[in-house]
């Protein structure tokens, strides 16, 4: 019995009211943010998927879905149903083609939920997010303490989202950047080999047609010589001219 009134004691000394406070303050304003964000429609979801800068901005299957990162699976098929349905061509009698460009943005997204290597791939690039914004915050909060502030914007949790849903898609960006980048320079190098390549394929055969040239000519060349030599010898043995005397 008196074990299990420390552990209480215990409990209650580590449960900070006012920590508790915060924290509930701060599930409330994210699920406020993403019940904000939920009552889009159809034709406002389209245009969020299809906004300038969407190549990059549809890189973060968070941003597309809409999701908090670490959700659950039965969020993410709860928030993929939901938006797939807003954005489908069938429900966008109107505007079809981008309709139909949002969906596959929307199915693409939800596929990478589907994939264990990219699920790890995405998981990896929330961990790096969170690192740099948490690195960020601490120089932040020096500034701030220097300055004689208490709090600074990130403290506030719909802007905290905002900068690690920010980080989270210039993550992907710059790796899919990266990526074109590499390919570029493979393309690169396999054009300046195929050329390499192709300069070797010409000398070759433009050092065959000449040799089939040349033996082609061969014949002409032996019947010249032939006649040059014929021509030489007759005019050797020709016999000198008489001179004839005239007598007076």
């Amino acid at each position: 019995m008196a074990d299990s009134k420390e552990t209480a004691e215990s409990d209650e000394k580590k449960s900070d009211p006012k920590t508790d406070k915060l924290f509930n303050k701060f599930l409330n304003e994210v699920k406020a943010i993403e019940k904000k964000d939920s009552v889009l429609t159809g034709r406002q979801q389209i245009e969020r998927l299809l906004r300038p800068g969407s190549t990059y901005f549809n890189l973060n299957p968070y941003e597309v879905l809409q999701l908090t990162p670490g959700a659950t699976e039965p969020e993410i098929k709860k928030f993929y149903r939901r938006l797939s349905m807003l954005v489908h061509p069938d429900k966008n009698p109107n505007d079809v083609e981008r309709a139909q460009q949002a969906f596959d943005a929307v199915n693409k997204a939800y596929k990478m939920f589907g994939d264990e290597e990219q699920v790890k791939f995405c998981e990896a690039i929330v961990e790096e997010a969170r690192s740099q914004l948490e690195t960020k915050i601490t120089e932040k909060r020096k500034l701030a303490k220097k300055q004689g502030r208490d709090l600074i914007e990130e403290d506030m949790p719909e802007e905290y989202s905002k900068q690690l849903s920010k980080l989270i898609t210039k993550l992907f960006a710059d790796i899919e950047i990266k990526k074109k980048e590499m390919e570029k320079a493979e393309e690169r190098d396999r054009k300046r080999q195929l050329d390499e390549e192709q300069k070797q394929i010409d000398a070759i055969k433009k050092e065959k047609e000449w040799k089939q040239e040349w033996d082609a000519a061969r014949d002409d060349r032996i019947g010249n010589w032939r006649s040059f030599q014929g021509k030489k010898k007759s005019k050797l043995l020709k016999p000198p001219k008489l001179k004839v005397e005239k007598r007076k």
